[in-house]
């Protein structure tokens, strides 16, 4: 991957206004700057929106975790995201979805031994990323399953997430040692080197 364009704002040249939301981005579920913040910090009122919007779609909102790292990974694979799909590989993991799911998406294939669940969502983002529209028969069987609003939350986890890889893309976020070290071993890791060159 070729070099990051936005280095983390050094504190001295942070004014007040990047360190408020430099420290609401600490002391939040984030713990930290992560992704997209060191470059989002150039627009702090933007950063200050993108860490609300971001905390309520990553943390609070209605969809169960399994399901909102699904929506994560996928939109991370068609936005060929690599720091995104390293980042909430780990996450899915943590949240439930199988390690073999996580994987299929990186490598861009058809996940095997999707519930029931994981397969509405699947279709349901598939299609809406590829086609940029749904069938009434996709739209329908997602508000039979999660309703409304898990469907309005579905769509706003995949657009959040659409923003937040190509801020990743454009500032080119370097992926972690510890993905490149693995890749050679490692499967998805040897997809998510292959997406970031």
């Amino acid at each position: 991957m070729a070099k990051e364009r936005f280095k983390p704002l050094e504190q001295e040249a942070m004014t007040a206004v990047h360190r408020c939301v430099a420290q609401k981005l600490l002391d939040g579920p984030r713990h930290g700057l992560p992704g997209p913040f060191h470059a989002l910090l150039r627009s702090s009122e933007l950063a200050h929106r993108v860490r609300s919007l971001g905390d309520y779609v990553r943390f609070q909102n209605s969809l169960p975790a399994k399901v909102r790292e699904l929506v994560i990974l996928m939109v991370a694979r068609f936005w060929s995201a690599p720091y995104e799909l390293h980042a909430h590989h780990r996450h899915a993991h943590k949240a439930g979805l199988g390690p073999a799911i996580a994987d299929a998406i990186a490598e861009g294939r058809h996940p095997d031994h999707l519930d029931v669940e994981e397969a509405l969502v699947y279709d349901f983002v598939s299609e809406l990323l590829e086609r940029k529209d749904l069938s009434d028969p996709t739209c329908h069987a997602e508000i039979d399953r999660f309703g409304e609003r898990g469907v309005i939350n579905i769509v706003s986890t995949a657009g959040y997430f659409c923003f937040v890889s190509l801020v990743l893309n454009m500032e080119r976020h370097p992926i972690p040692e510890d993905m490149v070290d693995a890749a050679a071993e490692d499967p998805v890791g040897r997809a998510r080197t292959r997406v970031s060159q």
